[in-house]
């Protein structure tokens, strides 16, 4: 039953599918019909249209004979291009430089075979099209929509480069195959080859073989030329500017092993001279040129080709004017800099220290100037854009402090630990300058701590740091992710165009904007074809993460690693050092400054450009910062001179008032332990302490230890038999005032304790205590203010002019009067002076004898010892570049 009622349900079925058919088949006839006719009329439309194009193609196609013998004289499509400042003043004419042609039969057979092999392996059978090629190449185009695969045959490439504009177009395409048929009719495969191998590019300017091969090689004579030699300027066709052995020595080789391998595989050399010829490294350095510009003009080429896809040929051959954002100024300035000697470090050979530099208006993104070395020539190795250098403390803003900012998890007020540690199991950097519990953001980047930059980077996250450098155009790899990226350490490295387009968004209140050089480019006949009015630029970071760090980042140019750097406008900046990597050497590989006005943006790089241990730098970043100076200087003076800008909420006026000086400073040394032990009087208020030292034989204080509340350290890093000099002042962090400094102490890191000796201070302390007012005749000496003490009889000005009362300074509990001569009554005095011992020990009796200065004698009295500061054990960091201030260097893991 089952059975009978599944197949009564079928009939059912049937018969309900069929008359519902039998209602509806006039409207499926209708439809049927409509669609029939829309088919036919798109079969005709398509039809009409294949057969015109066709018929153009065609038509293109037989006049290529008409074509050729209309160009046959034709060696360029419409002259040189010039390229315009960003004023519009013409800066140059893109020259060729070529040589005599070369016959045939003195092009060596196996240099014609690697362009053979390379370019057109089925040359010599076809008739100047190769079907094969195209239709391969036909395929490729139509998966990508576009033109993106050539197949062109070297005649095609020959009728390309002599008689074609620089469209990029199918009927182009064709016109490009009816010269090609045209020139196979009417010329041997020899002498088409001969024609290829003197017109085609080699990069830059240089036109045809021998061109290339003096220009690379030094090689007039094409047979001189070895295998390895051959291969390298096959491979140049594919992209002369990419493949140039100079510029890009290492992509260069990896296109010769193409070229290498594929005249292995067609026979024309064995696998053993394949082998050989791929192993040879480019060392050949051209003769020197004396042009201007250059590598500016050479990054003009390059964009170019990369954002608006004109190849190098195009531009050199294609009549255009093309305006660019170069300031005339600047670009000379950075030459004339470059150029001199006294600004790069002595060399102990006939190796030169190099250097680059790029300047950008941070506001437009536009580049203002570009050197890519000391003696850069045209399609050279540009220092500037193409090599990868460790950026050291350099790169602590952008991967550490500005997303540390930007997390909400920290500001410029947070404290940083700064104590000795280790990250992880295996990872402990180490700090140049001291440890202590905690420090100030400000003072960590301004003195480039290395401890504060990693423990801050550690709480993130890697990734936090990783991604907001990549956010500000640094190229990173999977390798950077990991810690040491705090201080510099990277796989591949940076270089200056990176690192000032990075910055550049600091000094643009957070807003990033990519980095050009072309305005604007007009084809031969005046027409407008690319226009480039500036990115709109990204916000990688808020108005006041930038505004924290330009307040901090300006610390360090003001009184930090950076002072060199300073120049009439405000500088915001960081130095960046990376150190040997050999084990007992300290001196540096790379040394950076990368900084900012409110006008420009800029990045200086020096070092080797392959350093081993006869070739490294002496000095540290302050060279580099000098550099900087002396360049922004002259660059700035075309720019109207702006502030940077603040968000900081404007606080109402406050009275001012002086901070009390600390008073009391005393300390000793303890030799088992080598720690300095200091304490101090008490400032009352709501006071921090900062602590500077410096060892005798240093010209500058160095701040070793910030907003301490207490009155009283231990400085745990003594090393025995070393002398140095402490004081103290105290700090409002309410209103950022800082003291006069206290008393000067003087420790020696001896066990036992010396006999006290006379400090004088050094004049050439920029951080000494102020000097005291001018007299007529010189300034005289005087210690610190803030402590009551013994009195002074050395005076300034001439005797028997006035009378006068002058405050000794020194140590103790009493006053020193004196009554004399002198021309400045606050300062000067000669007479008795009184005092009584205080808290260091000191005679206070009374004494007598002649004050002078400059010359000038008085008769007066001077306390015997209470003015002068007790000897007693200590000890100090030595900064790593004792004439400039201290710095910084990366450590790796």
């Amino acid at each position: 039953m089952a059975g009978k009622d599944n197949q009564m349900s079928r009939l059912n079925k049937n018969k309900d599918n069929s008359k519902t058919s039998k209602t509806t088949k006039p409207n499926a006839k209708k439809k049927k019909g409509k669609g029939k006719r829309i088919a036919w009329a798109l079969f005709f439309t398509a039809v009409i249209a294949i057969f015109c194009a066709l018929a153009g193609y065609l038509f293109i196609l037989i006049s290529g004979e008409k074509l050729l013998e209309q160009n046959q004289d034709k060696l360029t499509a419409y002259g040189t291009s010039k390229v315009y400042d960003r004023n519009g003043a013409l800066m140059g004419e893109l020259s060729l430089q070529k040589s005599d042609p070369v016959k045939y039969e003195d092009i060596p057979e196996k240099l014609i075979q690697a362009f053979i092999a390379t370019e057109d392996k089925r040359f010599m059978e076809h008739n100047g099209v190769d079907m094969w090629s195209i239709g391969r190449a036909a395929v490729k185009d139509i998966m990508a929509r576009s033109m993106v695969e050539g197949g062109s045959t070297i005649t095609q490439q020959l009728a390309k480069n002599i008689f074609l504009t620089r469209d990029k177009t199918f009927f182009r395409k064709a016109t490009e195959m009816s010269i090609a048929l045209a020139l196979e009719r009417q010329h041997s495969k020899q002498e088409i080859i001969e024609m290829y191998l003197n017109r085609i590019n080699f990069g830059g300017p240089y036109y045809g073989i021998k061109a290339a091969s003096e220009r690379y090689f030094g090689k007039s004579d094409l047979n001189k030329l070895d295998l390895w030699e051959m291969a390298t300027l096959a491979a140049m066709p594919k992209g002369p500017s990419r493949y140039n052995p100079l510029k890009n020595p290492d992509l260069s080789k990896e296109r010769r092993a193409v070229v290498l391998t594929l005249m292995e595989q067609q026979g024309y050399i064995t696998a053993e001279e394949a082998a050989e010829a791929k192993k040879v490294d480019y060392a050949y350095t051209p003769p020197e040129r004396q042009q201007k510009y250059t590598a500016f003009i050479d990054y003009v080429m390059e964009e170019a080709e990369e954002k608006w896809g004109l190849t190098e040929d195009d531009v050199n051959i294609g009549g255009y004017q093309i305006y660019t954002t170069m300031d005339v100024n600047a670009q000379t300035a950075m030459e004339e800099e470059f150029k001199n000697p006294e600004n790069f470090e002595e060399s102990p050979d006939d190796v030169p220290v190099e250097g680059s530099m790029v300047i950008i208006n941070q506001e437009t993104g536009g580049i203002v100037a570009m050197s890519g070395g000391r003696e850069y020539t045209r399609g050279g190795f540009s220092r500037a854009t193409d090599s990868r250098r460790q950026p050291g403390s350099a790169l602590k803003p952008i991967v550490s402090y500005a997303p540390a900012l930007e997390s909400g998890k920290f500001t410029k007020d947070s404290r940083l630990s700064n104590k000795k540690q280790c990250f992880g199991s295996n990872y402990c950097p180490n700090n140049l300058h001291g440890y202590s519990e905690t420090i100030g953001m400000p003072e960590a980047i301004q003195r480039s701590e290395n401890i504060p930059a990693v423990w801050l980077l550690n709480q993130i996250g890697v990734k936090a740091g990783f991604e907001f450098a990549q956010s500000l155009g640094i190229k990173m790899t999977e390798g950077d992710a990991n810690l040491s990226l705090a201080l510099g350490g990277m796989d591949t490295g940076t270089n200056t165009f990176e690192m000032a387009q990075a910055f550049s968004a600091f000094a643009n209140g957070g807003e990033f904007k990519e980095a050009f050089a072309i305005k604007q480019i007009k084809d031969n006949k005046g027409k407008v074809v690319f226009e480039n009015k500036g990115s709109k630029g990204k916000r990688v970071m808020s108005a006041s993460t930038a505004s924290q760090m330009t307040d901090m980042m300006k610390r360090v140019v003001e009184d930090g690693t950076g002072r060199n750097a300073r120049i009439s406008r405000p500088v915001a900046g960081k130095t960046g050092t990376t150190q040997s990597g050999y084990k007992g050497v300290s001196s540096n590989r790379d040394v950076w400054f990368v900084g900012y006005t409110p006008e420009l943006t800029a990045a200086v790089w020096m070092g080797y450009d392959n350093p081993d241990r006869q070739h490294l730098l002496k000095r540290s970043s302050s060279i580099s910062a000098s550099l900087w100076g002396k360049v922004m200087e002259k660059a700035v003076q075309g720019y109207e001179a702006k502030s940077f800008p603040s968000t900081e909420p404007v606080q109402p006026p406050v009275e001012e008032t002086t901070l009390t000086a600390v008073s009391g400073l005393t300390g000793s040394y303890n030799g088992e332990t080598q720690t300095v032990s200091l304490s101090w009087n008490p400032v009352h208020g709501n006071i921090q302490y900062r602590v500077y030292r410096k060892e005798t034989s240093e010209s500058e204080y160095t701040r070793i230890l910030d907003s301490l509340g207490g009155t009283a350290i231990e400085d745990m890093s003594a090393m025995e038999g070393l002398t140095y000099d402490y004081y103290v002042t105290a700090f409002d962090p309410s209103t950022g005032d800082e003291s006069e400094p206290s008393n000067l102490l003087q420790i020696v890191a001896v066990s036992e304790e010396l006999p006290p000796e006379d400090l004088e201070p050094d004049p050439g302390d920029t951080q000494e205590p102020p000097p005291v007012d001018e007299g007529d005749n010189g300034a005289g000496n005087e210690f610190p203010p803030g402590n009551d003490g013994n009195g002074n009889g050395n005076g300034n000005g001439e005797p028997g002019k006035g009378n006068g009362e002058g405050p000794g300074n020194g140590n103790g509990n009493g006053n020193g009067n004196g009554n004399g001569n002198g021309t400045n009554p606050p300062d000067n005095g000669n007479g008795a002076g009184n005092g009584q011992d205080g808290q260091i020990p000191g005679d206070g009796s009374d004494g007598s004898g002649d004050g002078s200065n400059n010359g000038d004698t008085g008769t007066g009295g001077t306390d015997t010892d209470s003015g002068n500061i007790p000897t007693v054990p200590g000890t100090i960091v030595e900064p790593s570049d004792p004439v400039d201030g201290s710095d910084e260097s990366q450590d790796s893991p």
